[in-house]
């Protein structure tokens, strides 16, 4: 005699519970729509470029810029350098993007926690926020850059490229702590006290259950949070470093051809599109689960 599972009983007891397939016709009509979309993005895509260039060709001013910022032969002579200069513009974004997510963490964690022995710590981790969410972050690259080693402590650093990364790693730990506290505050309740019922420890709840759903539900954002720290990466060339904003900036100011610029702008365009477009994917993906789920 066949046996049946218990999910099968419990499918026939409930089939309106049973996963919802869509029909062939159904699925042919998201097909259309998806199609559709994408002839759309398209033609306006294809019509605003032909707009601008339209505009931007038929100005008094073409020629000139042309031959100042759109120079072929000037993009190929300086481009390799500007790539070696934001080879460091990539390192200081992945030690930063690190250390960011660890102390962005800590911060998060101090200001959701009720215990009254860690009230100083509540009270300084949102000082500490309310601070450095204030500052706008080209001037902390200039106090840390110019003011830490006007100090003299003794374990300072001297590069300018590390100094620029303490202040990135201060200005964005501010953001990203609000956006890790609002993940955590948005997980419910109910969360934890199945975990705890379930036997699991504190940390073993914090670490497998409210954490994990915590980081689901702030990805998109905590995504933007990182393209924007790719971008402004180029801020620490106020301190000296060979980075790719720096190195066009010499090019730049050796013939008075500010083409290096574009070559320095199209490498951060190749990095933070493919990362925006990953965040709108997370973002529609996330809205769907909210539907999904609201639907149910």
């Amino acid at each position: 005699m066949k046996h049946e599972t218990t999910a099968e009983l419990n499918q026939q007891a409930n089939p309106q519970d049973e996963q919802y397939r869509p029909s062939e016709r159904q699925r042919e009509r998201e097909r259309f729509r998806r199609a559709r979309q994408r002839r759309n993005r398209w033609i306006a895509t294809l019509c605003t470029l032909v707009a601008v260039a339209a505009t931007v060709v038929a100005s008094p001013g073409w020629d000139r810029l042309h031959s100042r910022f759109l120079d072929g032969a000037e993009f190929r002579k300086t481009f390799p350098a500007i790539l070696d200069g934001f080879w460091l513009n990539v390192q200081m974004f992945l030690i930063a993007e690190v250390l960011i997510l660890v102390l962005g963490l800590l911060i998060a964690l101090v200001r959701v926690t009720r215990a009254p022995g860690l009230q100083p710590l509540r009270l300084a981790a949102t000082l500490y926020v309310d601070v450095f969410r204030g500052v706008p972050t080209l001037l902390l690259v200039f106090l840390v850059g110019f003011g830490l080693p006007a100090l003299q402590l003794q374990g300072t650093p001297s590069q300018p490229w590390l100094l620029g990364v303490i202040a990135l790693v201060l200005s964005y730990t501010a953001y990203v702590g609000e956006v890790l506290r609002a993940g955590l505050n948005s997980v419910h309740p109910a969360q934890r006290n199945a975990a705890r019922a379930l036997g699991l420890s504190e940390s073993q709840t914090l670490r497998r259950v409210i954490l994990p759903q915590a980081v689901r539900n702030v990805l998109p954002p905590l995504l933007n949070d990182f393209i924007a720290l790719q971008k402004d990466t180029a801020l620490v060339a106020v301190l000296g470093p060979l980075e790719a904003l720096r190195v066009a900036q010499i090019k730049a100011n050796y013939d008075f051809n500010y083409t290096p610029y574009l070559g320095a702008a199209a490498l951060f365009i190749a990095v933070t599109i493919p990362l925006t477009r990953y965040a709108d994917r997370l973002q529609r993906r996330a809205a769907q689960r909210t539907w999904a789920e609201a639907g149910q």
